[in-house]
């Protein structure tokens, strides 16, 4: 089957915005675990979001494979894996595509294209970002839970393709200054771990007051290595950083009066880490916590909390129960 777009990662980030793609016309292989092929060879895509639109992809419209394959040829790479699977993924792209093919990385953090790149030096890898949450509701089905656009580094390759990804509902603009956009979400993605360990749908957690505190400390950790290294994160929520954090510290009631449109969040929304506890696997805190760490040893700041919060998940059992809000406020020393 000719392609247009290769999704290299079809969790549920890749399924989404592939079978999104797909949806609007664009010619889409996704390459993936068994498990979730084997649903969407079954049952297709359904796709799902927070403003109540539904769409289906039928699984004959779409290529799907375990690997890249030899003979495949995409226009465009959507590199959507985990942060611990990026070099073993380049690298595979690297063995089966053209020299000069375009990744996109949409994957978390702040190193993963330039790691991808490092990897696979005959592709050419672009920093991209998703702000918007997706959560795998059963075999084949997939649902956006927040919003947002995604975003990329500003690149003539990118350009024609904004049009399609406008179409499929899943909007990509593009930025001169994509480190900027990276610590940004960043910042809004140090509360992966806290919904993970808190055992909460997003906005459940969101409106317990120590969730929020641990939340809060962890970005004022981030903010003070972001000062120190003199890099200004782009604002991505409806207000900046460091007002955020005073937000976050506010009585629930009046933190449900001012922050109504942080939780426009519905109910199904759960961050992917807390998947990843739940099946015993291997999290990203080490590209969110664990960067907050290192660029603050870098300029010679502390970090302790977020390093208790790597500990806290990377020591996390498989089955083990919820930490409690207060638990976890207690365990970052708050």
């Amino acid at each position: 089957m000719a392609i247009d777009i290769l999704v290299m990662g079809a969790g549920s980030i890749g399924t989404f915005v592939g079978g999104s793609l797909a949806a609007a016309g664009v010619r889409v292989k996704l390459v993936g675990r068994a498990r979730v092929l084997d649903a969407i060879a079954e049952h297709g895509i359904a796709l799902t979001d927070m403003d109540g639109r539904a769409r289906h992809v039928p699984p004959d419209t779409l290529d799907l494979a375990t690997e890249v394959g030899a003979d495949t040829r995409p226009a465009l790479v959507l590199l959507c894996v985990k942060s611990a699977g990026t070099a073993e993924a380049a690298r595979e792209l690297a063995a089966a595509l053209p020299p000069e093919t375009v990744v996109l990385s949409l994957q978390n953090g702040i190193s993963n294209a330039a790691q991808a790149q490092r990897a696979a030096p005959t592709l050419r890898v672009l920093a991209g970002m998703v702000p918007f949450n997706v959560a795998e509701l059963g075999p084949g089905a997939f649902h956006r839970g927040t919003t947002g656009r995604m975003a990329a580094q500003d690149d003539a390759a990118l350009r024609p393709w904004q049009a399609a990804f406008e179409r499929a509902l899943v909007p990509l603009d593009l930025h001169p200054d994509m480190r900027a956009v990276q610590w940004g979400k960043l910042l809004l993605n140090l509360n992966n771990p806290v919904n993970a360990l808190s055992g909460l749908p997003l906005r459940e957690e969101l409106l317990q007051r120590d969730c929020r505190r641990c939340l809060a400390a962890l970005i004022d950790e981030a903010l003070a290595a972001l000062a120190a290294a003199g890099i200004a994160p782009a604002q991505l929520a409806a207000v900046p950083a460091h007002r955020l954090v005073q937000i976050l510290r506010l009585p629930t009631p009046l933190f449900r009066l001012i922050a109504a449109r942080m939780l426009r969040i519905d109910a199904k929304a759960r961050s992917s880490m807390a998947d990843d506890l739940a099946l015993g696997r291997k999290t990203e805190v080490d590209a969110f916590c664990g960067e907050v760490v290192r660029l603050a040893q870098a300029n010679d700041v502390a970090a302790p909390r977020n390093a208790r919060m790597v500990e806290l998940v990377e020591g996390w059992q498989a089955g083990q129960a919820a930490m409690a809000p207060a638990a976890m406020a207690q365990a970052l020393g708050l």
